[in-house]
């Protein structure tokens, strides 16, 4: 019996290059580099999957950097040059780039600087029914208006709208990774409307300010609706125009969602752990 070629993917001539004959892209062209969407890099050539964005930073030099591979995913090699280490992918032997250690650049110490070239990437898919991401200043005025409103099943506060990785609340607060506190509701569609949903958010912040709510003040507390899908897109749209038709100057950014990351617990439900009520947010009628 003949030995039959693995059924590896279609490469251009530009990705042989780099995969086949171990070549590199230039720095900063990648289309990963500065990506940091949640999901899996995998392999061009074979689709095996390598690393997860949870895995991946900004390493700061041009190529997307990954301080750790999925187990048994990624093998090393010695160099040609018999100074640095190259990795491959373990399953078709792609290359991939080069391993670093040693730069204290993250707490594993390692860096896996990967050509965007040799990655494809499959995104968590964000689910289109029966969620809802709003931010209106501090989540914890928002979620406690939300959480035990007739129909919601869940509520979550977190981070969304920004460039890190699973950022900490410190850095939201205190660095600019972008992020706007933030409230994910899941709700049951039988019983409470995605419009319901929304006029209810436009009701318990003012939706006219810019970057603040009431005494918090920064990007992070900033009015916006982070929809799933485009007919939550274009609810949230009539209603800014219905409030703007009613005198009302809205600052409410509508924004596709991406990635929303849990704050740590002791945010959740924090209202009614500490048996208080919101300092910032009061319910206003604003709609007939």
């Amino acid at each position: 019996m003949e030995n039959q070629l693995p059924s590896w993917n279609k490469l251009t001539d530009f990705e042989k290059h780099v995969i086949v004959d171990k070549g590199t892209e230039r720095p900063g062209t990648g289309i990963y580099n500065a990506h940091f969407e949640e999901g899996t890099y995998t392999c061009k050539r074979c689709d095996s999957p390598l690393y997860t964005s949870g895995d991946k930073f900004d390493g700061h030099c041009g190529w997307p950097s990954f301080d750790d591979e999925i187990e048994g995913a990624v093998k090393r090699k010695t160099d040609k040059d018999g100074r640095r280490t190259e990795i491959l992918c373990a399953n078709c032997d792609a290359h991939l780039g080069h391993v670093f250690e040693g730069e204290h650049l993250t707490d594993k110490n390692v860096r896996h600087c990967v050509n965007s070239v040799s990655l494809n990437f499959e995104p968590v898919i964000v689910a289109e029914e029966n969620v809802a991401i709003f931010a209106g200043g501090c989540f914890w005025g928002v979620e406690y208006y939300f959480a035990e409103l007739p129909g919601v099943t869940k509520t979550e506060v977190g981070y969304t709208g920004g460039k890190k990785n699973n950022p900490s609340y410190r850095e939201v607060c205190y660095t600019d990774t972008g992020h706007a506190e933030a409230l994910q509701v899941t709700y049951d569609p039988s019983k409470v409307t995605y419009e319901e949903l929304a006029k209810l958010f436009f009701e318990i912040h003012d939706p006219t300010q810019v970057d603040r709510q009431g005494p918090d003040v920064g990007t992070q507390y900033r009015s916006e609706v982070f929809y799933t899908n485009n007919n939550q897109k274009e609810i949230a749209e009539k209603l800014i125009a219905e409030l703007e038709d009613n005198g009302y100057k809205v600052a409410t950014k509508v924004t596709e969602a991406s990635t929303f990351w849990d704050a740590e617990e002791y945010h959740q439900m924090y209202y009614f752990k500490k048996d208080k009520t919101p300092y910032c947010h009061i319910k206003t009628k604003r709609f007939e």
